[in-house]
């Protein structure tokens, strides 16, 4: 038997067929271009109705889907709310798919931030973990937590948003959209922040002058820091700052035995684990901090579809 996982993203959709030992088959990725609503959808739909074809051509039998999505999924009601695709904010995506997949294939959805906890625990740095953190950092910052063997969700699916971790007192009502860790050390906020560094520096020569300010992004800003330029030191600085602190209060609340940094910011960032943990070490719980290690994803940015396949896998093994 086998499982198909989707892993939808605000820029893309990634699907492949994952037998339970592991191995993957027709691994495709579709760009979402711009679609919202019902447009996204149909492509998804597409995806999924050409994986079951496939498998049907291929003879292998398909008996769960496993979907990632980079939002909050209701279980109650089959509805998600995904802030990055547009007009995803109360989506029916379970009754959408159930429309075109079989009765007898179970599907299963989850937010990325469990399935990318998943994925490492199958197949990456949390394999035989009984506590471990996956810190995700893209257009935002979320985290999947093991402990003690058990996946955690809270009481409305919504652990791990940790992008509204406090730690930049006084309030700043600019917090209000993404919270204090996101706007200053997701790729959204890294972005934002060398944008205002720039804006009001009218003094400033270097490379990330030329080109317009509204356009430049973190992929700029990591580039510009290998030059030595002064502001994107300084933004990467105080991420680098805020990311020990963030990753230290999680060690010392839960106490795992590794922090897994991911997403597409980790990534380039991953050349500061070792700095991250020394400010974490700042901070920490001193023995809590000595305990655990702090390591990049092993999942080469397929933590999501992997641990899709994962959600399915297990929960059709626990029925």
């Amino acid at each position: 038997m086998a499982t198909i996982a989707l892993d939808i993203g605000g820029t893309k959709i990634a699907s492949a067929i994952f037998f339970s030992d592991g191995r993957m088959f027709f691994n495709r990725k579709r760009l979402l271009k711009k679609r919202s609503g019902n447009d996204v959808g149909n492509l998804i739909v597409e995806m999924l109705v050409r994986l079951l074809a496939s498998a049907r051509r291929n003879n292998i039998p398909i008996d769960s889907i496993g979907v990632c999505v980079p939002g909050l999924y209701n279980s109650q009601t089959g509805r998600v709310w995904v802030p990055n695709i547009p007009r995803w904010k109360n989506y029916p995506l379970y009754e959408v798919l159930r429309n075109v997949v079989p009765p007898e294939i179970e599907i299963y959805i989850d937010s990325d931030r469990i399935c990318y906890i998943y994925g490492e625990i199958w197949q990456g740095a949390a394999k035989n973990c009984h506590s471990a953190i996956f810190i995700a950092v893209g257009t935002g910052i979320g985290a999947g937590i093991v402990i003690d063997g058990h996946v955690l969700h809270g009481v409305g699916n919504i652990i791990g948003a940790m992008g509204w971790l406090a730690l930049q007192p006084p309030y700043n009502h600019e917090y209000d959209a993404c919270g204090c860790f996101e706007y200053y050390a997701s790729g959204n906020g890294i972005g934002a922040r060398v944008r205002d560094a720039v804006r009001a520096d009218k003094t400033y020569k270097g490379k990330l002058r030329q080109k317009p300010i509204s356009r430049i992004s973190a992929y700029d800003v990591f580039s510009s820091y290998e030059e030595k330029d002064s502001i994107a030191v300084a933004v990467l600085s105080k991420a680098v700052e805020m990311w020990g602190m963030g990753a230290a209060n999680l060690v010392s609340l839960l106490n795992p035995q590794k922090v897994i940094w991911g997403g597409g910011v980790f990534g380039p960032a991953c050349m500061f684990i070792e700095d991250i943990y020394k400010e974490a070490c700042k901070w920490a719980q001193p023995l809590s901090i000595k305990q655990v290690e702090f390591v990049p994803s092993q999942l080469s940015g397929n933590a999501g579809l992997i641990g899709a396949a994962y959600l399915a896998i297990k929960n059709q093994l626990h029925e």
